[in-house]
């Protein structure tokens, strides 16, 4: 049995058992698979969804006007979280991502807790996507329509892909991604000359306190529009979970969290602008496929319509393999450290969290095929979990930022804790408005989080793994600072 470090008992919240000497080596990644470019691009692809369906429910909610002051809101809360991010994980380097970087913060309910709320995102978000990805196959018009045949179709081949390799589905995610971007921009080109600004008013208003042409449903319109402000940006925070499969991560973690972010802003910007003020923000407000619909609504052509339709599937897809990526390495490492169950952890000979896959697949699946119709809802149950692990996570930067100052960090966020404290107010602000647009996909998200809550607090707290690279800093730390007393 491997000997292993302990944390001194009057500071110990937690427990450690020892495990064998080849337990970490039945849980390895492949080191070395992604450099800062295929980072950006996973960056980019995480989100890339958002642009093609989601987004537009914010029209219906806050009419332009709202959305796009939701979503300046919520662009400064990423790109500030963004620059805090690329500081946590050139510094924290591990597969646990945000778990980790709350994990050395905030201690192991803080780390479970970040890790377990980005865990409910990404098992959420692909169940959300692949709804959206049988609304386009359905407007394709080939005689295929959505539902459970098409989900399960989609969930087989992408998480077989992954299966078989990590460099091969970063490759694969790539390429899916760069031509994603070109739907998008053939969409851009062929809507701009329809473009009018009376088109972004054109939803009447609705007489609520402060509606106007602008704002139609009001000052409250903001608030509504702020979880589908998020999907424009939703899990690029994601990247860090490939740390211990990128080659250099104190050096390509920053320069690809960052090329990816500017990429989003500039995305986001485009359609927010275009695709309304193209057909008219009535006409997209309650699309599933708002590019093909602004097309059809200003009579693009069936070519460019068809091209536009058949290619953005790739943005849907994009995303939603990427994020199958993410949910497997946030549970990988959970597991590793003996917050979950540690058979999810388990690896194979591809180096591949295979189990870790494999369960939430299910999840989503069941999800999708049962709840097809809550699509938004499931999108907002996401929401939600990103907006808490959002708060953890800035807090955890400032943590780290006043108790460590002399930590050796890769870079370091321009600003420091008041770029990161920026993100914090506006990801405590996030939790807020999903909470008040949709209260019972926040009770579901805290009634999932309680349990597992439950569970950690009874049984995996009393079962964890000190030699799991989150948990081996903790424990020496916590050794060192007993020994200065």
């Amino acid at each position: 049995m491997a000997e292993q470090p302990q944390q001194p008992t009057h500071r110990r919240s937690v427990d450690y058992e020892q495990v064998g000497s080849d337990y970490l080596e039945k849980r390895q990644l492949k080191k070395g698979a992604a450099g800062w470019v295929l980072l950006a691009g996973l960056g980019v692809a995480y989100v890339i969804s958002g642009d093609f369906a989601g987004w537009n429910f914010g029209l219906a909610e806050g009419g332009w006007g709202g959305l796009l002051v939701a979503t300046i809101l919520m662009a400064t809360m990423y790109t500030c979280m963004v620059f805090a991010l690329a500081e946590l994980s050139s510094t924290i380097s591990t597969a646990g991502g945000g778990y980790g970087f709350g994990r050395r913060a905030l201690g192991p309910w803080g780390g479970f807790l970040t890790g377990t709320a980005i865990l409910i995102e990404y098992a959420l978000a692909p169940a959300a996507i692949v709804t959206f990805i049988g609304a386009y196959i359905e407007a394709l018009d080939i005689g295929i329509d959505a539902g459970w045949p098409v989900y399960l179709v989609f969930y087989a081949v992408f998480v077989g892909i992954h299966l078989y390799g990590v460099g091969e589905a970063l490759k694969v995610t790539f390429v899916i991604t760069a031509i994603a971007v070109v739907a998008l921009l053939v969409f851009i080109v062929a809507i701009i000359p329809e473009f009018s600004t009376s088109n972004l008013t054109d939803i009447p208003p609705d007489g609520s306190s402060g509606s106007s042409d602008f704002l139609p449903f009001g000052w409250d319109g903001i608030w509504a529009a702020f979880p589908y402000a998020i999907w424009f940006f939703l899990a690029i925070e994601g990247v860090p979970l490939a740390a211990e499969e990128t080659r250099d991560p104190k050096k390509d973690m920053p320069r690809g969290l960052i090329a990816g972010m500017g990429v989003l802003l500039v995305f986001a910007a485009l359609m927010l602008f275009f695709a309304p003020g193209g057909s008219g923000a009535n006409a997209i407000s309650g699309s599933g496929n708002p590019p093909v619909d602004a097309l059809i609504a200003v009579d693009a052509g069936s070519g460019v319509t068809d091209f536009v339709n058949w290619v953005g599937l790739f943005g849907l897809i994009a995303s939603f393999f990427s994020i199958i990526f993410a949910y497997s390495r946030q549970l990988f490492a959970l597991s590793r450290a003996g917050y979950f169950p540690r058979a999810l952890s388990v690896t194979s000979s591809r180096k591949v969290p295979w189990i870790a896959l494999l369960l939430p697949a299910c999840v989503g699946f069941l999800l999708a095929a049962f709840w097809e119709s809550e699509g938004a809802r499931i999108l907002n149950i996401a929401v939600f979990g990103a907006a808490v692990s959002y708060v953890l996570m800035m807090l955890s930067h400032i943590v780290l930022r006043s108790r460590e100052p002399d930590l050796e960090r890769g870079y370091r966020t321009p600003g420091g804790t008041k770029t990161s404290g920026v993100a914090l107010v506006l990801a405590v602000l996030a939790v807020v408005a999903t909470f008040l647009v949709d209260t019972t996909a926040a009770f579901i998200t805290l009634g999932v989080y309680a349990a597992a809550a439950l569970y950690f607090g009874l049984y995996s707290r009393h079962r964890l793994v000190a030699a799991a690279p989150e948990e081996e800093f903790a424990a020496i730390e916590s050794a060192e600072a007993e020994l200065a007393h």
